[in-house]
């Protein structure tokens, strides 16, 4: 896992906060000009906040601006099919198309011109530069294409920056390890979900080696398990490689890095964001240090925007530098959960990111799901867990999982070990956090995709 000799970080990520934020709000400004009066969807939502810009004064009157919300997003998109209005160019400038994952509702649609589309790419190269992975390495994609923003984003500028880029979209997990072999590559980038799923099947095929193959480091993203210390060891061990947490959304950019010199701490790309954190409730900022909501605004995604946007991910935000040397504010801890996860059971706050912590430390377990049935207005929480070969006694380790989420979340939860291949795999973002009625299944269970 050690890494290559690499220059340390640009001067903009490492100059003095002051110039910083007079280099943001500059920005800001120039992108407020640019919009209004061309975008429709953004010139409504000032001028109704009565934001007028020859008296805005950044940054005092940041949170004068309006917040956005993917409500907003998808209520003009359906008012305005397909597109809506948030767009600041015609549309006949428009080259690519992305949509969200539509993991909490239906997908939205978004669209980037060549001039957007090169900036969010620029953005991705700060994720590969904090890594350390340029033009010498091999980057591997095993998941499928599709519109998904984050795919096409790293696999062009993976390209940009000199590197071998190998897809690896319509095979199964079988067939990309064999690939993996052939093409030897240096850099994987996927879910922390699928890169343990490969260590699974590799594990059960016999023959195949990964924390001895030639992959250095694994780029995650999709879903929290980077920051989760035991799922991150777990992949690290499994794979023999350093684990690189980033995140990003598709109406936002890839927003967040991890450095190579500080494992864990995910830094928040201000050269190109704006990043507040906020009280999820009263929309009020809260100070640094505490937990809120991560508001984001794009500042070169000039076509086609987000604003003050409410990402929905809760983070602890510091700024003070980081030993690799940066000044760009970091989460405490990575992206902690999401405000629209929690459940609460029994008068106790779930979230599927706590699950996860106590279900990865036990090494034997190489799937899970867990379920918040409702009876009466009132939830319950089970889980099932599905173990790999050679674990020991079922109702032990059943029986010790239970026990270390009693201890965790000071709750009881039931627990049951299930079939090997039982519970769905997947390649792209995992849906294990199942809520549903009496009366209802559960949207989750009829997305999943398994993934062989």
């Amino acid at each position: 896992m050690a890494a290559k000799t690499a220059p340390g970080p640009p001067q903009a990520e490492c100059q003095p906060r002051t110039a910083l934020l007079e280099h943001q709000h500059r920005r800001l400004g120039t992108l407020l000009s640019a919009v209004h009066g061309r975008n429709r969807f953004y010139t409504s939502k000032l001028d109704d906040a009565g934001t007028r810009l020859d008296t805005l004064h950044l940054p005092d009157d940041l949170q004068t601006l309006p917040l956005t919300t993917k409500h907003e997003l998808t209520a003009d998109q359906d008012a305005s099919p397909p597109w809506g209005t948030a767009h600041t160019e015609p549309l006949d400038r428009y080259t690519r198309y992305s949509q969200t994952s539509s993991t909490t509702g239906r997908p939205l649609r978004w669209l980037d011109t060549n001039e957007s589309w090169q900036w969010s790419l620029d953005c991705w190269k700060a994720v590969y530069r904090a890594a350390h992975v340029g033009a010498a390495d091999r980057i591997f994609f095993p998941f499928g294409f599709g519109p998904f923003f984050g795919f096409w984003t790293a696999f062009d500028a993976g390209s940009q920056i000199g590197a071998l880029c190998v897809p690896g979209g319509g095979m199964s997990s079988q067939t990309r390890l064999g690939l993996l072999d052939t093409v030897r590559p240096t850099v994987v980038c996927c879910t922390p979900t699928y890169a343990l799923r490969l260590v699974e099947v590799a594990s059960a095929s016999g023959g195949i080696d990964l924390a001895n193959s030639t992959v250095r480091v694994v780029i995650v993203a999709g879903e929290p398990g980077g920051n989760i210390p035991a799922t991150r060891a777990q992949i690290e061990q499994g794979w023999g490689a350093r684990v690189i947490d980033h995140h990003g959304l598709t109406e936002v950019g890839a927003v967040s890095f991890e450095c190579w010199e500080v494992p864990g701490t995910l830094h928040l790309n201000e050269c190109e964001f704006i990043c507040e954190v906020i009280d999820p409730t009263s929309g009020m900022p809260v100070p640094d240090g505490e937990t809120g909501e991560l508001v984001i605004t794009n500042l070169g995604r000039t076509a086609s925007p987000v604003i003050r946007y409410r990402t929905r991910d809760i983070v602890t935000l510091r700024r003070e530098p980081c030993g690799c040397g940066r000044t760009l504010a970091h989460t405490e801890g990575g992206i902690l959960s999401r405000a629209d996860e929690m459940v609460c059971v029994r008068g106790v706050n779930v979230y599927p990111t706590a699950i996860e912590a106590v279900v990865r430390r036990f090494p034997n377990v190489v799937e899970y799901r867990s379920t918040v049935s409702t009876r009466d207005a009132l939830h319950a929480l089970t889980l099932e867990i599905e173990l790999g070969p050679g674990a020991p006694d079922d109702a032990n380790v059943a029986t010790q999982v239970a026990q270390a989420l009693r201890e965790a979340m000071a709750l009881t939860v039931p627990v049951r070990v299930v079939a090997p291949e039982t519970l769905p795999r997947f390649d792209m973002k995992a849906r294990r956090f199942v809520v549903q009625s009496d009366d209802e299944p559960s949207r989750t269970q009829e997305k999943a995709k398994p993934v062989v």
